[in-house]
Protein backbone atom coordinates (compact mmCIF):
# COMPACT_ATOMS: atom_id res chain seq x y z
CA UNK A 1 0.00 0.00 0.00
CA UNK A 2 1.63 3.46 -0.80
CA UNK A 3 2.13 6.30 1.68
CA UNK A 4 -0.41 8.78 1.53
CA UNK A 5 1.06 12.42 1.03
CA UNK A 6 -1.25 13.78 3.77
CA UNK A 7 -3.99 12.76 6.95
CA UNK A 8 -6.06 15.65 7.53
CA UNK A 9 -3.62 18.82 8.00
CA UNK A 10 -0.64 17.06 8.91
CA UNK A 11 2.24 16.32 6.10
CA UNK A 12 3.55 12.77 5.88
CA UNK A 13 7.09 12.70 6.26
CA UNK A 14 8.23 9.43 7.47
CA UNK A 15 7.06 5.73 8.36
CA UNK A 16 7.87 4.70 11.52
CA UNK A 17 6.46 1.04 12.02
CA UNK A 18 3.42 -1.04 10.42
CA UNK A 19 1.14 -3.70 12.48
CA UNK A 20 -1.22 -6.30 10.66
CA UNK A 21 -4.25 -3.24 10.46
CA UNK A 22 -2.40 0.14 10.08
CA UNK A 23 0.93 1.87 10.09
CA UNK A 24 2.39 4.38 12.59
CA UNK A 25 3.79 8.01 10.33
CA UNK A 26 5.87 10.76 11.80
CA UNK A 27 4.28 14.00 10.12
CA UNK A 28 4.59 17.55 10.24
CA UNK A 29 1.24 19.61 11.71
CA UNK A 30 2.09 22.95 9.55
CA UNK A 31 -0.23 25.23 11.73
CA UNK A 32 1.87 25.27 14.64
CA UNK A 33 4.78 23.78 13.10
CA UNK A 34 5.62 20.77 15.27
CA UNK A 35 6.72 17.05 14.28
CA UNK A 36 4.15 14.65 15.10
CA UNK A 37 3.16 10.94 15.03
CA UNK A 38 0.30 9.41 13.42
CA UNK A 39 -1.11 6.13 14.54
CA UNK A 40 -3.59 4.54 11.84
CA UNK A 41 -5.77 1.99 11.47
CA UNK A 42 -7.51 0.89 7.75
CA UNK A 43 -10.91 -0.09 7.80
CA UNK A 44 -10.46 -2.40 5.12
CA UNK A 45 -8.27 -4.15 6.99
CA UNK A 46 -10.19 -4.97 10.03
CA UNK A 47 -13.61 -7.00 9.05
CA UNK A 48 -17.03 -6.25 10.83
CA UNK A 49 -17.08 -8.22 13.80
CA UNK A 50 -13.87 -6.45 15.02
CA UNK A 51 -13.96 -2.87 13.35
CA UNK A 52 -17.03 -1.59 16.17
CA UNK A 53 -14.26 -2.16 18.87
CA UNK A 54 -11.40 -1.26 17.13
CA UNK A 55 -12.51 1.99 16.59
CA UNK A 56 -13.97 2.38 19.59
CA UNK A 57 -10.57 1.79 21.26
CA UNK A 58 -8.89 4.22 19.12
CA UNK A 59 -11.50 7.17 19.85
CA UNK A 60 -10.91 5.76 23.52
CA UNK A 61 -7.53 6.46 23.47
CA UNK A 62 -7.70 9.94 22.24
CA UNK A 63 -10.48 10.50 24.87
CA UNK A 64 -8.50 9.08 27.37
CA UNK A 65 -5.03 11.18 26.64
CA UNK A 66 -6.52 13.99 25.33
CA UNK A 67 -8.02 14.90 28.93
CA UNK A 68 -4.65 14.25 30.55
CA UNK A 69 -1.23 16.52 30.26
CA UNK A 70 1.52 15.64 32.37
CA UNK A 71 5.09 15.26 31.38
CA UNK A 72 4.83 11.69 31.66
CA UNK A 73 2.30 10.72 29.52
CA UNK A 74 2.17 10.74 25.59
CA UNK A 75 0.17 13.49 24.65
CA UNK A 76 -2.50 12.96 21.76
CA UNK A 77 -3.77 16.15 19.70
CA UNK A 78 -6.50 15.18 17.64
CA UNK A 79 -8.79 12.41 16.17
CA UNK A 80 -9.55 12.05 12.57
CA UNK A 81 -10.67 10.06 9.76
CA UNK A 82 -9.26 10.16 5.88
CA UNK A 83 -9.63 8.33 2.81
CA UNK A 84 -10.54 5.08 4.72
CA UNK A 85 -8.03 5.39 7.39
CA UNK A 86 -8.70 6.28 10.75
CA UNK A 87 -5.71 8.08 12.60
CA UNK A 88 -4.71 9.95 16.34
CA UNK A 89 -2.37 12.70 15.93
CA UNK A 90 0.10 12.21 19.20
CA UNK A 91 3.30 13.94 20.30
CA UNK A 92 6.32 12.29 18.58
CA UNK A 93 8.95 10.99 21.34
CA UNK A 94 12.49 10.17 20.70
CA UNK A 95 12.65 7.24 22.43
CA UNK A 96 13.10 3.28 23.29
CA UNK A 97 10.45 1.63 25.05
CA UNK A 98 11.42 -0.55 28.14
CA UNK A 99 10.78 -3.61 26.25
CA UNK A 100 13.46 -3.08 24.18
CA UNK A 101 15.76 -2.46 26.95
CA UNK A 102 14.41 -6.02 28.55
CA UNK A 103 15.16 -7.55 25.07
CA UNK A 104 18.28 -6.32 25.11
CA UNK A 105 19.52 -8.00 28.38
CA UNK A 106 19.93 -4.00 29.18
CA UNK A 107 21.01 -4.08 33.55
CA UNK A 108 19.34 -1.50 35.32
CA UNK A 109 20.73 -0.37 38.09
CA UNK A 110 18.98 0.22 41.45
CA UNK A 111 19.25 4.13 41.13
CA UNK A 112 17.65 3.70 37.45
CA UNK A 113 15.42 1.40 38.50
CA UNK A 114 13.64 3.84 41.41
CA UNK A 115 14.04 6.16 38.82
CA UNK A 116 11.59 4.68 36.48
CA UNK A 117 9.23 3.09 39.02
CA UNK A 118 9.10 6.61 40.67
CA UNK A 119 8.56 8.85 37.15
CA UNK A 120 5.92 5.78 36.43
CA UNK A 121 3.82 5.89 39.54
CA UNK A 122 3.95 9.92 39.18
CA UNK A 123 2.65 9.90 35.64
CA UNK A 124 0.08 7.21 36.71
CA UNK A 125 -0.97 9.51 40.04
CA UNK A 126 -1.67 11.79 38.22
CA UNK A 127 -3.61 10.31 35.17
CA UNK A 128 -6.00 8.10 37.99
CA UNK A 129 -6.77 11.88 39.92
CA UNK A 130 -8.19 12.48 36.44
CA UNK A 131 -10.57 9.29 36.67
CA UNK A 132 -8.20 7.73 34.06
CA UNK A 133 -6.78 3.98 34.28
CA UNK A 134 -4.69 3.06 31.64
CA UNK A 135 -5.37 -1.33 32.40
CA UNK A 136 -2.24 -1.99 30.39
CA UNK A 137 0.98 -0.97 32.07
CA UNK A 138 3.72 -2.97 30.42
CA UNK A 139 7.26 -2.22 29.02
CA UNK A 140 6.06 -1.61 25.22
CA UNK A 141 4.23 1.40 26.89
CA UNK A 142 6.80 2.40 28.69
CA UNK A 143 8.75 4.91 26.99
CA UNK A 144 12.68 6.35 28.31
CA UNK A 145 13.69 9.35 26.08
CA UNK A 146 17.02 9.40 24.69
CA UNK A 147 17.23 13.12 22.91
CA UNK A 148 16.91 16.27 23.63
CA UNK A 149 16.04 17.80 26.66
CA UNK A 150 13.92 15.82 28.39
CA UNK A 151 16.74 12.81 27.68
CA UNK A 152 16.38 10.39 30.66
CA UNK A 153 12.31 11.09 31.50
CA UNK A 154 9.74 8.38 30.64
CA UNK A 155 6.61 8.82 29.15
CA UNK A 156 3.42 6.81 29.66
CA UNK A 157 1.88 5.55 25.94
CA UNK A 158 -1.37 3.85 24.49
CA UNK A 159 -4.40 4.52 26.60
CA UNK A 160 -6.46 2.57 24.43
CA UNK A 161 -8.31 0.53 26.90
CA UNK A 162 -7.98 2.93 29.14
CA UNK A 163 -11.66 3.41 31.64
CA UNK A 164 -12.63 6.98 32.12
CA UNK A 165 -14.83 7.66 35.03
CA UNK A 166 -17.32 4.74 34.48
CA UNK A 167 -17.13 4.27 30.38
CA UNK A 168 -18.53 1.32 29.07
CA UNK A 169 -16.45 0.81 26.41
CA UNK A 170 -14.93 -2.12 28.44
CA UNK A 171 -17.61 -4.18 30.32
CA UNK A 172 -17.19 -6.51 32.97
CA UNK A 173 -16.63 -9.75 32.10
CA UNK A 174 -14.56 -8.87 28.83
CA UNK A 175 -10.84 -9.46 29.47
CA UNK A 176 -8.38 -6.98 27.98
CA UNK A 177 -5.03 -6.24 28.69
CA UNK A 178 -1.51 -8.05 28.43
CA UNK A 179 -1.10 -11.78 30.02
CA UNK A 180 1.86 -11.54 32.83
CA UNK A 181 0.75 -8.12 33.27
CA UNK A 182 -2.79 -8.41 34.07
CA UNK A 183 -4.28 -7.99 37.51
CA UNK A 184 -6.25 -11.16 38.76
CA UNK A 185 -9.37 -9.17 38.39
CA UNK A 186 -9.06 -8.81 34.59
CA UNK A 187 -8.27 -12.20 34.29
CA UNK A 188 -11.47 -13.00 36.72
CA UNK A 189 -13.67 -10.35 34.77
CA UNK A 190 -14.53 -8.85 38.17
CA UNK A 191 -14.74 -5.12 38.45
CA UNK A 192 -11.44 -2.66 37.54
CA UNK A 193 -10.25 -0.43 38.63
CA UNK A 194 -6.99 2.33 39.26
CA UNK A 195 -5.42 -0.67 41.12
CA UNK A 196 -4.97 -2.84 38.42
CA UNK A 197 -2.39 -0.33 37.08
CA UNK A 198 -0.61 -0.50 41.05
CA UNK A 199 -0.39 -4.72 40.50
CA UNK A 200 0.74 -4.09 36.51
CA UNK A 201 3.20 -1.64 37.85
CA UNK A 202 4.26 -3.59 40.50
CA UNK A 203 5.13 -6.51 37.61
CA UNK A 204 7.45 -3.85 35.89
CA UNK A 205 8.88 -2.96 39.36
CA UNK A 206 9.75 -6.96 40.07
CA UNK A 207 11.15 -7.09 36.43
CA UNK A 208 13.35 -4.46 37.32
CA UNK A 209 14.70 -5.60 39.86
CA UNK A 210 15.39 -9.19 39.04
CA UNK A 211 15.31 -9.22 35.21
CA UNK A 212 12.41 -11.56 34.84
CA UNK A 213 9.20 -11.51 34.99
CA UNK A 214 7.30 -12.74 38.11
CA UNK A 215 4.54 -14.89 36.21
CA UNK A 216 5.87 -17.51 33.28
CA UNK A 217 4.37 -20.00 31.52
CA UNK A 218 1.78 -20.14 28.20
CA UNK A 219 -1.32 -17.80 29.03
CA UNK A 220 -3.15 -19.93 30.95
CA UNK A 221 -0.59 -21.10 32.97
CA UNK A 222 0.44 -17.66 33.19
CA UNK A 223 -3.61 -16.73 34.25
CA UNK A 224 -3.77 -19.42 36.94
CA UNK A 225 -0.65 -18.01 38.80
CA UNK A 226 -1.43 -14.52 38.75
CA UNK A 227 -4.57 -15.61 40.63
CA UNK A 228 -3.42 -18.24 42.66
CA UNK A 229 0.34 -18.52 43.69
CA UNK A 230 2.59 -15.64 45.04
CA UNK A 231 6.29 -15.44 43.39
CA UNK A 232 9.10 -15.46 45.17
CA UNK A 233 10.29 -11.75 46.33
CA UNK A 234 12.55 -10.19 44.21
CA UNK A 235 15.64 -11.02 46.17
CA UNK A 236 15.06 -14.75 45.90
CA UNK A 237 15.42 -14.85 42.39
CA UNK A 238 18.20 -12.12 42.36
CA UNK A 239 20.38 -12.16 45.22
CA UNK A 240 22.68 -9.12 45.74
CA UNK A 241 21.13 -6.88 43.06
CA UNK A 242 17.82 -7.21 44.21
CA UNK A 243 17.85 -5.63 47.99
CA UNK A 244 15.57 -7.20 50.49
CA UNK A 245 14.25 -3.75 51.51
CA UNK A 246 12.33 -3.94 48.10
CA UNK A 247 10.85 -7.51 48.96
CA UNK A 248 7.76 -6.28 50.92
CA UNK A 249 7.11 -3.14 48.78
CA UNK A 250 6.81 -5.29 45.30
CA UNK A 251 5.22 -8.25 47.02
CA UNK A 252 2.27 -5.34 48.14
CA UNK A 253 1.79 -4.54 44.90
CA UNK A 254 1.20 -7.98 43.83
CA UNK A 255 -1.15 -8.49 45.90
CA UNK A 256 -4.49 -10.73 44.54
CA UNK A 257 -6.89 -8.64 46.16
CA UNK A 258 -6.77 -4.88 45.45
CA UNK A 259 -7.35 -3.83 48.61
CA UNK A 260 -4.22 -5.60 49.96
CA UNK A 261 -2.39 -3.54 47.32
CA UNK A 262 -1.19 -0.37 47.57
CA UNK A 263 -4.32 2.10 47.55
CA UNK A 264 -2.82 4.54 45.69
CA UNK A 265 0.20 5.31 42.72
CA UNK A 266 1.34 7.73 44.89
CA UNK A 267 1.42 5.15 48.36
CA UNK A 268 3.43 3.07 46.35
CA UNK A 269 5.75 5.42 45.22
CA UNK A 270 5.88 6.63 48.79
CA UNK A 271 6.40 3.05 49.70
CA UNK A 272 9.59 2.90 47.47
CA UNK A 273 11.30 6.41 48.32
CA UNK A 274 10.58 4.82 52.15
CA UNK A 275 12.53 1.24 51.47
CA UNK A 276 15.34 3.29 49.05
CA UNK A 277 16.33 5.92 51.70
CA UNK A 278 18.44 7.98 49.19
CA UNK A 279 18.38 10.22 46.85
CA UNK A 280 16.14 9.05 43.99
CA UNK A 281 17.36 10.84 40.15
CA UNK A 282 14.96 12.50 38.42
CA UNK A 283 16.08 10.88 34.81
CA UNK A 284 17.24 7.21 33.68
CA UNK A 285 21.38 7.54 34.23
CA UNK A 286 23.91 9.11 31.53
CA UNK A 287 25.60 5.65 32.01
CA UNK A 288 22.43 3.30 30.73
CA UNK A 289 21.68 5.58 27.60
CA UNK A 290 25.18 5.53 26.57
CA UNK A 291 25.45 1.82 27.11
CA UNK A 292 21.57 1.40 25.32
CA UNK A 293 22.64 3.06 22.44
CA UNK A 294 26.38 1.84 21.88
CA UNK A 295 25.53 -2.05 22.98
CA UNK A 296 24.93 -4.60 19.62
CA UNK A 297 21.87 -6.41 19.96
CA UNK A 298 23.59 -10.02 20.82
CA UNK A 299 20.39 -12.15 19.39
CA UNK A 300 17.69 -11.69 16.85
CA UNK A 301 14.60 -13.21 18.02
CA UNK A 302 15.19 -16.39 16.09
CA UNK A 303 18.47 -17.41 17.50
CA UNK A 304 17.14 -15.92 21.31
CA UNK A 305 17.50 -19.17 23.65
CA UNK A 306 14.27 -21.68 23.06
CA UNK A 307 11.53 -20.19 25.06
CA UNK A 308 12.78 -17.28 26.53
CA UNK A 309 10.32 -14.93 25.78
CA UNK A 310 10.48 -11.18 23.63
CA UNK A 311 9.39 -9.23 27.05
CA UNK A 312 12.65 -11.21 29.24
CA UNK A 313 16.28 -10.37 28.58
CA UNK A 314 18.43 -11.81 26.09
CA UNK A 315 22.16 -12.71 26.36
CA UNK A 316 24.89 -14.87 24.37
CA UNK A 317 25.14 -17.43 27.29
CA UNK A 318 21.22 -17.97 26.75
CA UNK A 319 20.86 -16.82 30.73
CA UNK A 320 19.64 -13.03 32.40
CA UNK A 321 23.22 -10.94 32.64
CA UNK A 322 21.21 -10.31 35.92
CA UNK A 323 22.37 -13.29 37.70
CA UNK A 324 25.05 -14.09 40.22
CA UNK A 325 26.50 -17.37 41.36
CA UNK A 326 24.41 -19.21 43.49
CA UNK A 327 24.98 -18.84 46.87
CA UNK A 328 25.46 -22.58 48.74
CA UNK A 329 22.12 -23.92 50.13
CA UNK A 330 20.98 -27.16 51.44
CA UNK A 331 18.80 -29.40 49.68
CA UNK A 332 15.69 -30.01 50.12
CA UNK A 333 15.72 -33.96 51.76
CA UNK A 334 16.41 -36.58 49.93
CA UNK A 335 18.40 -34.26 47.27
CA UNK A 336 22.12 -34.20 46.01
CA UNK A 337 22.76 -30.46 45.70
CA UNK A 338 24.84 -31.26 42.56
CA UNK A 339 22.17 -33.21 40.45
CA UNK A 340 19.48 -30.60 41.31
CA UNK A 341 22.35 -28.09 40.17
CA UNK A 342 22.60 -29.47 36.82
CA UNK A 343 18.41 -29.39 36.52
CA UNK A 344 18.67 -25.43 37.28
CA UNK A 345 21.28 -25.17 34.35
CA UNK A 346 18.86 -26.58 31.96
CA UNK A 347 15.93 -24.41 33.13
CA UNK A 348 17.82 -21.73 33.92
CA UNK A 349 18.85 -21.50 29.82
CA UNK A 350 15.41 -21.34 29.17
CA UNK A 351 13.42 -19.58 32.03
CA UNK A 352 16.52 -17.37 33.27
CA UNK A 353 17.27 -17.28 37.21
CA UNK A 354 14.10 -17.68 38.38
CA UNK A 355 15.02 -21.31 37.80
CA UNK A 356 16.35 -21.79 40.64
CA UNK A 357 13.62 -20.83 42.80
CA UNK A 358 11.28 -22.96 40.85
CA UNK A 359 13.57 -25.87 41.13
CA UNK A 360 13.59 -25.80 45.02
CA UNK A 361 9.91 -24.97 45.16
CA UNK A 362 9.08 -28.59 42.94
CA UNK A 363 12.19 -30.43 44.76
CA UNK A 364 10.58 -30.01 47.83
CA UNK A 365 7.30 -31.72 46.66
CA UNK A 366 9.38 -35.43 45.58
CA UNK A 367 12.23 -37.45 45.84
CA UNK A 368 12.05 -38.40 42.17
CA UNK A 369 14.09 -37.27 39.18
CA UNK A 370 11.22 -38.02 36.44
CA UNK A 371 8.40 -36.44 38.62
CA UNK A 372 10.45 -34.10 39.51
CA UNK A 373 10.87 -33.29 35.46
CA UNK A 374 7.38 -33.61 35.02
CA UNK A 375 6.46 -30.67 37.33
CA UNK A 376 8.91 -28.18 36.22
CA UNK A 377 7.86 -28.84 32.65
CA UNK A 378 4.59 -27.48 33.49
CA UNK A 379 6.18 -23.94 33.80
CA UNK A 380 7.61 -24.64 30.45
CA UNK A 381 5.20 -21.85 27.62
CA UNK A 382 5.19 -24.49 24.30
CA UNK A 383 5.78 -28.13 23.69
CA UNK A 384 8.95 -27.48 22.51
CA UNK A 385 10.15 -26.01 25.13
CA UNK A 386 9.22 -28.29 27.13
CA UNK A 387 10.45 -31.70 24.58
CA UNK A 388 13.97 -29.99 25.27
CA UNK A 389 13.75 -29.35 28.29
CA UNK A 390 12.57 -33.01 29.13
CA UNK A 391 15.25 -34.21 26.85
CA UNK A 392 17.82 -32.89 29.63
CA UNK A 393 17.02 -35.24 31.81
CA UNK A 394 19.15 -38.39 29.48
CA UNK A 395 22.45 -35.74 30.17
CA UNK A 396 22.40 -35.84 33.74
CA UNK A 397 25.44 -37.17 35.37
CA UNK A 398 25.40 -39.85 38.35
CA UNK A 399 21.51 -40.57 38.32
CA UNK A 400 20.20 -44.40 37.45
CA UNK A 401 18.97 -44.92 33.85
CA UNK A 402 15.33 -44.29 33.90
CA UNK A 403 13.01 -48.04 34.32
CA UNK A 404 12.30 -49.21 30.39
CA UNK A 405 9.05 -48.72 29.07
CA UNK A 406 8.61 -45.73 31.92
CA UNK A 407 7.56 -41.74 30.88
CA UNK A 408 8.01 -39.06 32.94
CA UNK A 409 4.42 -38.65 32.51
CA UNK A 410 3.72 -42.36 33.36
CA UNK A 411 5.52 -42.70 36.84
CA UNK A 412 4.02 -39.21 37.45
CA UNK A 413 0.76 -40.47 37.01
CA UNK A 414 1.72 -43.79 39.51
CA UNK A 415 2.97 -41.53 41.88
CA UNK A 416 0.20 -39.61 42.01
CA UNK A 417 -2.24 -41.85 41.94
CA UNK A 418 -5.39 -42.30 39.59
CA UNK A 419 -7.08 -39.21 40.85
CA UNK A 420 -6.52 -37.45 37.25
CA UNK A 421 -9.62 -38.37 35.44
CA UNK A 422 -10.53 -41.50 36.89
CA UNK A 423 -14.17 -41.23 37.50
CA UNK A 424 -14.48 -38.24 35.48
CA UNK A 425 -15.37 -37.77 31.73
CA UNK A 426 -14.42 -35.06 28.84
CA UNK A 427 -18.46 -34.04 28.16
CA UNK A 428 -18.61 -33.47 32.57
CA UNK A 429 -15.63 -31.38 32.56
CA UNK A 430 -16.66 -29.48 29.56
CA UNK A 431 -20.57 -29.06 30.69
CA UNK A 432 -19.15 -27.68 34.30
CA UNK A 433 -16.56 -25.33 32.92
CA UNK A 434 -19.38 -23.67 31.14
CA UNK A 435 -21.39 -23.27 34.23
CA UNK A 436 -18.32 -22.09 35.59
CA UNK A 437 -17.63 -19.52 33.56
CA UNK A 438 -20.94 -17.75 34.45
CA UNK A 439 -19.65 -17.02 37.66
CA UNK A 440 -16.32 -16.46 37.08
CA UNK A 441 -14.93 -15.38 33.59
CA UNK A 442 -13.09 -16.87 31.68
CA UNK A 443 -10.34 -17.72 34.98
CA UNK A 444 -13.15 -20.80 34.66
CA UNK A 445 -11.05 -22.70 32.41
CA UNK A 446 -7.70 -22.40 33.82
CA UNK A 447 -9.34 -23.20 37.39
CA UNK A 448 -11.66 -26.60 35.82
CA UNK A 449 -8.15 -28.05 34.04
CA UNK A 450 -6.25 -28.01 37.62
CA UNK A 451 -9.70 -29.04 39.54
CA UNK A 452 -9.63 -31.83 37.50
CA UNK A 453 -6.33 -32.69 37.93
CA UNK A 454 -6.76 -32.54 41.52
CA UNK A 455 -10.79 -34.59 41.46
CA UNK A 456 -10.27 -38.73 42.66
CA UNK A 457 -14.08 -38.28 41.29
CA UNK A 458 -16.56 -36.17 39.59
CA UNK A 459 -18.66 -35.40 42.66
CA UNK A 460 -14.83 -34.21 44.21
CA UNK A 461 -14.43 -32.50 40.81
CA UNK A 462 -17.72 -30.64 41.34
CA UNK A 463 -16.35 -29.54 44.81
CA UNK A 464 -13.27 -28.55 44.10
CA UNK A 465 -15.22 -25.79 41.77
CA UNK A 466 -17.40 -24.76 43.96
CA UNK A 467 -15.10 -23.44 46.46
CA UNK A 468 -14.16 -20.97 44.06
CA UNK A 469 -17.56 -19.36 43.66
CA UNK A 470 -17.24 -16.92 47.45
CA UNK A 471 -20.83 -16.33 47.47
CA UNK A 472 -22.53 -19.62 49.44
CA UNK A 473 -26.00 -18.77 47.40
CA UNK A 474 -24.05 -19.16 44.06
CA UNK A 475 -21.88 -21.66 45.53
CA UNK A 476 -24.72 -24.01 46.15
CA UNK A 477 -26.51 -22.80 42.48
CA UNK A 478 -23.65 -23.75 41.00
CA UNK A 479 -23.63 -27.34 42.70
CA UNK A 480 -27.48 -28.05 41.13
CA UNK A 481 -26.39 -26.89 37.80
CA UNK A 482 -23.88 -29.30 37.46
CA UNK A 483 -26.24 -31.91 39.58
CA UNK A 484 -23.91 -32.23 42.15
CA UNK A 485 -26.79 -31.66 44.87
Amino acid sequence: MNRPERLGKYTITDELGKGAMGVVYKGFDPDIRRTVALKTIRKEMVDDDQAAMLLARFRNEAQAAGRLSHPGIVSVYEWGEEGGIVFLAMEYVEGKSLREYFNRGMPFEGRDAISVMVQLLDALDYAHEQGVYHRDIKPANIIVMNEGRLKGKLKIADFGIARIDSSNLTQTGAVMGTPGYMAPEQYSGNLVDWRADIFSAGVVMYQLLTGVRPFIGNPDVIAYKICHEQPAPPSEVNPGSSPAEFDAVTMKALSKSPEDRHQTARAFRDAILGAHAGPVSPTVSEQTLIIEKSRPVWQSERSRPLGQDSSQPSHPSGASPRSHPSQPSVPPPGWDAGLLKQVEQQLTRILGPVAKVLVRRAATNTTDVETLYAFLAENLSSPEERSAFLAGRRQLRGVPPRQPGATTMTILATQVGTRQTQALTPDAVEKATRQLVAYLGPIAKVLARQAAAQASTRHHFYLLLAEKIAEPAERDRFLRDVGAG
